[in-house]
């Protein structure tokens, strides 16, 4: 079971610096979380997911990274039951 954790923009800071010393973190920019900067993470083993819906409604699909793989909201509830939630929404 790893960690996910769940990042919006308010605290997103906070909680991606703490993701970023959890080895086995998971996370899911939800929100207007989409906007924070997750370039440390790339390349990291840190899996790194946006909840699509909250990207196509602020038109940011073109302009997200191929690091972070676009989720529904079916693939979020299957994370949040097969992790720990660390919410930082």
């Amino acid at each position: 079971m790893a960690n996910l954790y769940l990042i919006d923009k308010k605290y997103g800071n906070n909680g991606l610096k703490i993701a970023g010393q959890d080895k086995d973190a998971q996370i899911v920019l939800i929100q207007d979380g989409i906007y924070l900067d997750v370039k440390q993470f790339e390349n990291s083993g840190n899996k790194v997911y946006a909840v699509i819906d909250d990207v196509e409604k602020r038109g940011c699909k073109e302009n997200m990274s191929k690091e972070i793989e676009l989720i529904d909201y079916g693939k979020l509830v299957d994370l949040i039951l097969a992790n720990k939630v660390i919410n930082f929404a």
